[in-house]
């Protein structure tokens, strides 16, 4: 068994692409992963600002292997670091196959979130 992910850590989402969110290569699109990624740093960074948050930008984004059809897709998530409205949250997809016996680390990327307001302007990040 293949195994790339830590040992005891929980991935934030867990979900199992179908048949529509594959291409005519017969992999899984690019922006279905994206948007995967982004929901799960998404709570990473709401959890951490106390409070709502807007992706801001996407760093450091490379694909390794193609996600396929079947394979269950695991993000995890992790604080990178914390600024005085901003918040990076590194990102890790794998791809777990053949019923279970591979995990392939598929892709990985640094979202940056800036914590909002009532009015949906920045705000300093609240520490708990």
């Amino acid at each position: 068994m293949t195994t790339t992910n830590e040992a005891g850590r929980e991935p934030i989402l867990r979900v199992v692409p179908g048949p529509g969110d594959i291409n005519a290569n017969g992999h899984i699109f690019g922006g279905w992963v994206l948007s995967q990624m982004d929901i799960a740093a998404g709570i990473i960074a709401s959890r951490e600002a106390q409070g709502s948050v807007a992706t801001v930008a996407i760093e450091a984004m490379e694909f390794i292997a193609p996600i396929l059809l079947r394979d269950l897709v695991s993000v995890y998530a992790s604080v990178e670091r914390v600024g005085r409205t901003s918040i990076a949250i590194r990102i890790e997809v794998v791809a777990t196959r053949d019923r279970g016996m591979t995990e392939v680390k598929v892709t990985e990327g640094l979202f940056t979130f800036v914590a909002l307001d009532e009015n949906h302007q920045p705000r300093p990040v609240r520490r708990g």
